[in-house]
């Protein structure tokens, strides 16, 4: 029996559904340019750039981190230019919207080629990015990826999304609505931004004895490193592990996340076997963590890390929420810096010898001490994730009200 669809009046049938009748259904390729410029052959192998990869866009408020390099030793995949105006667009897993609009003025901004770089033409790029969200252009990434089996698309799949557009006019005043839902985001992302600074007030204070309790007096004392913890030695026992990497914003996360795919190759049977409340030292420099970073497993039993990390564990009764948060503070900064011998190897890591680092100083509180300032970081943590969390809220709201008016269930008045 064919099915009967009410269609109300104003309104058409169209391929993506039901639209208003003075709106148009268009694949991207007619009203953007897709990968219009990218980095050749020829690039001088000194040319410094910002590059953004998948991992550094964050889909919930849409920031990036960059970081920088050298064509001459950066990723292979670095290779997309970025101007202001365009979209990025990930076509790897692009279910997960890692996208962002570059509304700042930029320069010398590369992105992995596992965005599309779209640039819009004579339409509002705003509407473009927003619709990148609804239901319509995921079930159309759903129809692509079906049997695939690498979760990914191409720039020639990009070119064939289809957008209902509106007039410009409407286009145009759609973005200003949504604009004001922006400002509400943007207040709460300041919040955000106002908690995470006063953790690190906190940590500068609590972490160093500036600020303690009257209820402990006793002494901090100082230990080599070598004496609170050990080296993990333990490699691949050849046992299903998550395979992790760490990043300097993110922490530890797996490979595939942040790399796209796993990238142990034949060094996987060396990587180091490291367990919940371990920790790892990433001797690779970021804006964030010149020095290199300190991360502690929390939320996998196990992991397999790159054998180049120098891995250690607690060998007394200590607070490791405590070491946590005094690493992540930057604590072994100054002293690492004088034991680098020469800056950063071929590979990109920090010259760092496992013994010298062992006989690096650090604080040791009671363990009641380390407790209660390790209780009162985790708090500020958790009302870092609630302000989150409301934030997460905002733009699920905000993509309710973009279903109405990206779709023309609701018109604006123009």
């Amino acid at each position: 029996m064919k099915q009967i669809i009410n269609i109300p009046q104003g309104y058409k049938y169209s391929s993506l559904g039901i639209i208003p009748e003075d709106w148009e259904v268009k694949k991207i390729e007619d009203i953007a340019d897709i990968d219009k410029k990218s980095l050749g052959s020829n690039t001088p192998n000194d040319y410094e750039f910002d590059y953004i990869s998948i991992s550094d866009v964050d889909s919930t408020d849409f920031k990036i981190e960059t970081t920088k390099q050298v064509f001459s030793s950066a990723p292979s995949r670095a290779r997309r230019i970025v101007k202001q105006g365009d979209i990025l667009m990930s076509t790897v897993r692009p279910n997960l919207q890692s996208f962002t609009i570059i509304k700042e003025n930029v320069k010398d901004l590369i992105a992995s080629t596992g965005f599309a770089v779209i640039t819009t033409k004579s339409y509002s790029n705003v509407f473009l990015f927003n619709y990148l969200f609804s239901p319509s252009i995921s079930k159309q990434f759903y129809q692509l990826l079906v049997g695939s089996n690498y979760p990914a698309i191409n720039s020639s799949d990009v070119k064939h999304l289809r957008i209902p557009f509106p007039p410009l006019s409407e286009q145009q005043k759609i973005a200003e609505i949504l604009s004001v839902w922006n400002k509400a985001i943007e207040q709460q992302t300041k919040l955000v931004g106002v908690l995470i600074r006063r953790k690190r007030g906190l940590m500068q204070q609590l972490l160093t004895g500036v600020l303690r309790f009257s209820n402990f007096t006793e002494k901090w004392q100082n230990k080599k490193l070598g004496k609170i913890f050990s080296l993990i030695t333990e490699t691949n026992d050849g046992l299903a592990h998550s395979i992790m990497t760490i990043s300097g914003k993110y922490g530890l996360l797996s490979q595939e996340k942040k790399f796209e795919r796993i990238i142990a190759g034949d060094s996987l049977n060396k990587y180091i076997l490291l367990h919940e409340n371990e920790f790892a030292y990433n001797k690779g420099n970021s804006k964030t963590y010149p020095m290199g970073c300190i991360y502690k497993l929390e939320d996998k039993k196990t992991a397999l890390v790159p054998f180049v990390y120098i891995c250690f564990r607690a060998t007394m009764p200590i607070s490791t929420d405590f070491y946590k948060h005094y690493f992540l503070n930057h604590g072994l900064d100054r002293q690492l810096n004088r034991i680098i011998t020469s800056g950063a190897r071929g590979d990109g890591l920090l010259n760092v010898d496992k013994k010298d680092f062992l006989k690096l100083n650090i604080v040791l509180p009671s363990f009641q001490e380390q407790t209660t300032i390790a209780e009162i970081l985790n708090t500020a943590d958790q009302e870092i994730d609630h302000g989150k969390q409301k934030l997460s809220l905002l733009n699920t709201q905000k993509r309710g009200l973009m279903q109405h008016l990206l779709t023309g269930k609701t018109r604006v008045k123009i």
